[in-house]
């Protein structure tokens, strides 16, 4: 088979592209250390289903619409940009807001059982969301879909739509393996720290610099962004 058409050259590919670290990573990193394991469930679902919206966007041809209308690719990297700015501030706040570590074990009041249900719902569809909405304004995820994605697709061996299907298990595949293995073992550090406080600040301030300055770093690219 011709290596272009190989699903393990595009395996290794995405596999390299996903473990390298960027915003999806330090999203579920930041939720996890936050929220603990459904929060970092929660992020990661929302990064996997924007990554087949990725892939949707695709095969619709809008990701090549973004790519060559002029100014559209720019907009969506200042979106992006400002929006991973966004959420590195709110993990910032969130660092100056976590309970001290001898108040941290108090109890909540018994009588509040539905209203805490109905907030911890709600924390977790905005998490999923925000999962997604940060994959979506990824303006690097378009511009690797458009330029390997549709290479992949035609095949000697299999329709379009079943390579189109190949193609989308194996980004998810490696999203769930790479991201999963992260949200792991962040988790097993959040519970060796239990009752440091000054280490769960530490760190969720950490996070939120670094995707401030993510967001930087994306925006000092925005003058040699294609589009315009």
């Amino acid at each position: 088979m011709d290596a272009s058409h190989s699903l393990w050259v595009f395996f290794a590919l995405t596999f390299g592209i996903i473990v390298l670290p960027g915003m999806d990573m330090a999203y579920i990193v930041g939720h996890a250390l936050q929220s603990g394991r459904r929060g970092g469930a929660m992020a990661l679902s929302g990064i996997v289903v924007g990554g087949l919206a990725h892939v949707v966007l695709n095969l619709s041809g809008l990701s090549a619409l973004l790519m060559v209308l002029p100014g559209a690719y720019r907009v969506l990297l200042v979106a992006g940009a400002l929006y991973l700015a966004w959420i590195g501030a709110q993990m910032l706040r969130a660092a100056w807001t976590i309970p001290p570590a001898e108040t941290a074990t108090v109890p909540h009041a018994p009588t509040e059982p539905r209203r805490a249900a109905t907030a911890s719902e709600t924390s977790s569809r905005r998490i999923f969301v925000s999962g997604m909405l940060n994959c979506l304004l990824n303006p690097k995820a378009y511009a690797f879909m458009l330029a390997v994605f549709p290479a992949f697709l035609p095949s000697r061996d299999r329709s379009l739509s079943l390579q189109a299907l190949w193609l989308t298990l194996i980004i998810a595949g490696n999203q769930i393996v790479v991201y999963g293995a992260v949200l792991l073992a962040t988790l097993r550090a959040r519970r060796r720290s239990t009752g440091r406080s000054a280490w769960h600040r530490g760190v969720a301030g950490a996070m939120g610099v670094a995707l401030i300055a993510l967001a930087a770093i994306t925006l000092a690219g925005y003058g040699t962004a294609p589009g315009g």
